[in-house]
């Protein structure tokens, strides 16, 4: 059935298999899609755009499954003579991608005739052969070579009859049937899925397509093809960009930029604004009222016939992620979206690409390996096999890069002084993955077919061949590639606009974002990102300074408790030296410091020559030093002598930390500064362990009033990252302060997973749909959740005014945030780098909630 509009006096047919686009046109996006909608926008403006039609979603799947639409209908919509179309792809969201442009359909020998005539041989020669290609090798699928060696349109026809057996179609229906079924098929196809599903489409995306009459850009006179955008695709600043080619279609002034003209004046070369002054002001015109009409900073791609000015298409301008912020603060400060628009359009992964060095785009890399991009950022430099070498290189000011099998706390050291790091082994959330991003160093772990031997201090890559000690690496922790030499690098920028987001942020979200911060840098760092305090500072990474480091060695192998009491009160100035510095850093936020967690025999060596330096330094027999640190090793150091068992096993250590803390606390207030620690007990199962600790905790408070006449608050609490310690959470409650959810251990004992092994396995599993994701990467709100949840809820049940916090490494994931706000936790806590992606996240979780909390108002009004 046939349904019959008037606009500006013509009839225009709409069918249910195909709609022209006019201004009142039922066009929607979730049935046309984007392009088709866009279009309509343009049109609305009353912005010179070719005449269009829309096949929506519905009618293109129907194509490839073989029921063609009224083509005779379609096409007998488009006057004039000859009637050449183009198609292009419409899908939901521009980012899902689409089969490439097809133009000048209808082009036959009547056509070639009427432009001979026309234009001349030379243009109709041209239009000719390019349409004969183009149909051949992206609508027919043949080879492109015997195309590429026809030089004139008879020979191109012969050449098509030769491939197929069969003449080149003549009539445009037979032309524009073949376009459609091609582009719809393609869509279909398996690479095409994969590729929209990878960009965030649902399976069953659908695929729109439009018809449009060409514009041509060969011909007599003034006549070209360009694309224009009116921003820096790099830096969102105010700027034309874009260039022009006479007597060229579609994109060709990009493809072809010896012989593209410039857009605005430049003594470089001739431009468009020098040739059609008139046509660049109309330009300029469209490009402002695109901003203000659509939202948005477009890239418009035009066609100049005879000096008339045609846009063809509008798209959302490409542009990098410190575009991106300065494009969405724009707008919002020129009141044309409003600032809860902004913090929206921006991802907020997308973020860590402003806070780090990056890969220049345009330098060449030659990849050497790939594993997991487990830090972000980029840096170059030379290979060293273990901390002395990077110290070594840090002396010297020449960059280094640190390459394990996998890191330990032992290698802390080399990993302050290097510029990347690189494991053969390890996750996400390794060791390495971990302190790496709290230092902002880019890693990448889990590097596949990389085997490092450090007798021969060489690393053999997959493809046979090996670098020694010494050779240049660049690593790419955004992307998880090992790259050889040195590859150039551009520098962070953090602007205004970056500034402006993080503020509008925080007026917005309604859960806090603290850091992991395990030193005066760290902490400096967070405090300009604008933290909401420290939400986990691991005391352990305080012992590795050579200096401490010794004085710790002595402590671990100390016979008595006098002789460890003695140690420890050697190690008492330094810890309290740390945390009067961070108290005075973070005056007037909180701090939560976790007391000592890793086994003690993850700090005594594991080498060979550090093992005979450790002799001398305690000046003991080598084989005596060999002989404890076997004796402290630990068939499963993870579920070992850590966390609360040494404070109970060792409470002098425990006691000497918390003296530090209390002392710190002291001389903090006298200097003016507000601060009330907050004091962590680390892997704890059961109510009795607090207690024990507790009890000990309170007595040093005591004494410390009590020897220097000053009052202070603390709160103490506990790092629930046990299965047990989530169910148990309850009676727990009762003696903590706080709950603060470390879900990386607690994601590695409910799964009974190492996240330093399951790189090895975790594709496989993901890929066969075993979990969805990565857990170690995207909080498991499943299984992990569940508990989480139950932790809460026992939690508050028992004590409603205990605090609930996250800080593993899913405190910085946009989902685990949104999930964290959703269970009603107080705050979350990650690495400094990551602090302004998930206050970005948690502004983006609030709106979200608000916009359906308003949803919902409206369907109970309705």
């Amino acid at each position: 059935m046939l349904h019959m509009q008037n606009t500006k006096g013509r009839i225009m047919l709409d069918t249910p298999g195909f709609v022209e686009i006019t201004p009142t046109a039922d066009i929607d996006v979730a049935r046309h899609g984007n392009r088709a909608k866009c279009l309509q926008r343009l049109i609305r403006m009353e912005l010179p755009v070719p005449q269009t039609v829309a096949l929506p979603f519905d009618t293109v799947r129907k194509i490839a499954d073989g029921q063609m639409p009224d083509l005779a209908t379609l096409i007998g919509l488009f006057d004039g003579e000859p009637q050449l179309l183009s198609v292009r792809s419409s899908s939901q969201a521009s980012d899902w991608g689409g089969p490439g442009a097809v133009l000048n359909i209808g082009m036959n020998d009547d056509a070639h005739a009427w432009l001979f005539r026309s234009v001349g041989k030379a243009v109709a020669d041209r239009i000719y052969l390019r349409f004969i290609r183009s149909f051949a090798i992206d609508v027919m699928r043949l080879d492109e070579e015997p195309f590429a060696e026809a030089e004139t349109p008879a020979r191109a026809l012969q050449t098509y009859e030769d491939e197929l057996d069969e003449p080149f179609p003549q009539a445009i229906t037979d032309q524009l049937a073949a376009v459609l079924r091609s582009m719809a098929r393609a869509w279909e196809g398996t690479s095409a899925r994969l590729l929209r599903q990878a960009q965030g489409a649902p399976a069953d995306a659908g695929l729109g397509l439009v018809v449009q009459r060409m514009a041509q850009g060969m011909g007599p006179g003034q006549s070209g093809a360009g694309v224009v955008q009116f921003i820096d695709p790099a830096t969102g600043d105010p700027q034309v960009t874009g260039r022009y080619l006479g007597q060229a279609m579609g994109r060709d002034a990009l493809r072809d930029r010896d012989h593209a003209l410039y857009l605005t004046r430049d003594p470089r070369g001739p431009s468009l604004q020098d040739l059609l002054p008139e046509v660049y002001a109309e330009l300029l015109d469209a490009g402002a009222r695109c901003r203000r009409r659509l939202r948005e900073e477009m890239q418009i791609e035009f066609t100049i016939d005879q000096g008339r000015l045609a846009i063809l298409d509008a798209v959302r301008c490409p542009r990098e992620t410190r575009a991106s912020v300065a494009v969405a603060t724009a707008l919002a400060r020129d009141g044309i979206i409003p600032r809860s628009e902004a913090l929206l359009r921006v991802a907020p992964g997308a973020l860590s690409h402003l806070l780090h060095r990056q890969i220049d785009p345009q330098a060449k890399r030659k990849v050497l390996a790939r594993g997991i991009a487990a830090s972000p950022g980029a840096a170059g430099g030379r290979i060293v096999f273990d901390s002395a070498a990077a110290q070594a290189s840090l002396s010297r000011d020449e960059p280094c890069i640190l390459v394990r099998r996998e890191t330990s706390p032992d290698d802390v050291r080399g990993m302050h002084a290097s510029d990347a790091v690189l494991t053969e082994r390890g996750g996400s959330t390794s060791h390495a993955a971990v302190i790496a991003r709290g230092l902002g160093l880019p890693c990448v772990t889990g590097a596949v077919g990389l085997k490092i031997s450090f007798k021969k201090r060489r690393i053999f890559l997959p493809d046979g061949t090996s670098l020694r000690e010494g050779d240049e690496l660049t690593i790419d922790g955004s992307s998880g590639e090992v790259l050889a030499g040195i590859v150039p690098t551009h520098e962070p920028a953090l602007d205004g606009a970056f500034g402006d987001l993080m503020a509008w942020s925080d007026a917005v979200r309604d859960i806090g974002v603290r850091a992991n911060a395990d030193t005066v840098a760290d902490a400096t760092l967070s405090r300009t990102f604008g933290v909401d305090g420290i939400g986990l500072c691991r005391t352990e990474h305080m012992f590795f300074d050579s200096g401490r480091l010794t004085v710790m060695r002595e402590m671990i192998f100390a016979e008595s408790a006098p002789d460890r009491a003695a140690a420890l009160e050697r190690l008492l100035p330094m810890q309290r030296d740390d945390f009067t510095e961070l108290f005075r850093l973070m005056s007037g936020l909180p701090v939560c410091i976790r007391l000592l967690d890793p086994p003690l025999h993850e700090f005594l060596p594991q080498e060979s020559h550090g093992i005979q330096a450790l002799a001398e330094a305690l000046d003991r027999p080598l084989s005596e030093v060999r002989s404890r640190i076997a004796a402290m090793q630990e068939y499963n150091p993870m579920l070992g002598m850590r966390g609360v068992r040494l404070g109970i096993a060792l409470p002098e250590i425990y006691e000497m930390q918390a003296r530090a803390i209390f002392e710190a606390a002291v001389a903090a207030l006298a200097s003016g500064h507000e601060i009330t620690p907050e004091i962590m007990i680390p892997l704890v199962t059961a109510r009795r362990e607090v207690e024990l600790v507790k009890r000990r905790i309170d007595a040093v408070a005591t004494a410390v009033r009590q020897e220097t006449g000053t009052e202070f608050e603390y709160r103490l609490g506990v790092m629930v990252e046990t299965p047990r310690a989530a169910l148990r959470a309850g009676e727990i409650a009762e003696m903590a302060a706080f709950l603060s959810f470390g879900t990386n251990d607690l994601t590695q004992m409910t799964y009974g997973l190492s996240r330093d092994d399951a790189g090895r396995f975790m594709s496989a599993y993901v890929n066969e749909g075993v979990y969805p994701e990565d857990p170690f990467g995207t909080l498991d709100v499943d299984g992990v959740g569940e508990l989480l949840l139950l932790g809460a809820s026992r939690g508050r049940t028992a004590r409603p005014d205990v605090t609930l916090a996250l800080c593993g490494e899913h405190g910085g994931n946009p989902e685990s945030i949104s999930f964290c706000r959703l269970a009603g936790f107080d705050y979350v806590s990650c690495s400094p780098f990551r602090v302004p992606v998930a206050k970005l996240a948690a502004a983006q979780a609030t709106l979200l909630a608000q916009a359906q909390t308003e949803a919902g108002r409206g369907e109970v009004a309705d």
